[in-house]
């Protein structure tokens, strides 16, 4: 990291590092990388302070093009070298980037594990539906009937649910976002650093060399408004090019009313991202966008709750343990199991 030349108010400038990036020219990982640069300044914390830790992936070069302390670690296990990081040091702001091969493959237990524990991290899953680094193989988010260099008749594995993996984990904070929408993005990564435990936010990217236009239906003019719904704390779900359409829950199902057909805003869904139950609703609305009568996807905040940290325990337990008479290591090495033989 280098030193800062003056004390005035960081910008965005003064995360950016001096290493030249190399992404695939067009690739959706610069969106990321923009809009990360340029939220870290209003985040008001020193750049010491900030660490950047990946595994292994395209996505998994982003620690070298911040300006901020980073580790380029292996393959799936960011999360693990995260929580040692935050266990120890738990006034730093650490942010796991990864993508869905390396957090849903190789490390995929590490990532539950993290989310369960909740630590006071941040996990950036840039998912683009293929390994892009190792050139084109289907990964864990690929849709069935994938025909790839290693699946050229189709992969018949069915894909993960990001959102719904994390709140199986008991996440307290489950977001979703993509790259073509910087606006949401930044709000999305400003609402993951605000919250106080593990944040899972899920970044649809496009990766234009292997897996070109995979959501190209959420973010084109001609598609996005009837194929989205953003999810907004306090709203009813509602969407279409002239915000025409809702989402009402007939009993546990979600449905598409018309307003033009006699139905309003009133009729519908509330987002209350607090939730659990609607929450879990919501993360399962992942229709294949190509079949009929499908809903729109959400993107947005889908849960957040408060749960104490793993760090903020551990430190408490320790401060019990200190307060405590010296332990006896002979008894604690015998434990409460020992046998006499004669």
């Amino acid at each position: 990291m280098s030193q800062a030349t003056t004390s005035a108010p960081l910008t965005s400038k003064d995360f950016t590092s001096d290493q030249e990036v190399r992404w695939c020219p067009g690739c959706g990982d610069y969106s990321i990388l923009a809009q990360v640069q340029k939220v870290m300044p209003t985040l008001g914390i020193p750049r010491e302070n900030i660490v950047f830790i990946s595994g292994i992936g395209c996505s998994s070069r982003f620690p070298y093009y911040m300006n901020t302390f980073g580790m380029h670690s292996i393959h799936g296990r960011a999360t693990a070298i995260a929580s040692g990081l935050k266990a120890s040091r738990p006034e730093l702001s650490v942010w796991v980037i990864t993508g869905d091969g390396d957090s849903l493959s190789i490390g995929g237990n590490h990532t539950i594990h993290l989310l369960r524990r909740n630590f006071d991290v941040n996990i950036l899953l840039f998912n683009n539906q293929i390994y892009g680094l190792t050139k084109g193989q289907y990964s864990p988010t690929s849709e069935e009937k994938k025909i790839t260099k290693s699946t050229p008749l189709g992969s018949i594995d069915h894909p993960f649910n990001p959102a719904a993996l994390a709140l199986g984990a008991d996440a307290t904070f489950v977001a979703r976002t993509m790259d073509r929408n910087p606006k949401h993005l930044q709000a999305m990564l400003l609402s993951a650093h605000a919250h106080k435990g593990a944040s899972f936010l899920e970044i649809y990217q496009n990766c234009n060399i292997f897996n070109d236009g995979a959501f190209e239906i959420f973010t084109e003019k001609e598609t996005k408004a009837t194929e989205t719904l953003f999810l907004e704390q306090g709203k009813p779900l509602v969407f279409g090019a002239n915000n025409e359409k809702g989402i009402k829950l007939d009993g546990f199902k979600p449905v598409v009313v018309d307003f033009t057909q006699g139905f309003s805003a009133d009729d519908c869904w509330v987002h209350d991202q607090t939730d659990i139950y609607k929450a879990q609703i919501l993360t399962r609305i992942f229709d294949d966008p190509k079949k009929e009568g499908h809903l729109p996807r959400p993107f947005g905040v889908f849960y957040q709750t408060d749960r104490p940290c793993y760090e903020d325990m551990m430190a408490a337990q320790l401060d019990e343990a200190a307060s405590r008479k010296p332990a006896d290591l002979d008894k604690l090495l015998k434990g409460n199991e020992v046998w006499t033989i004669n």
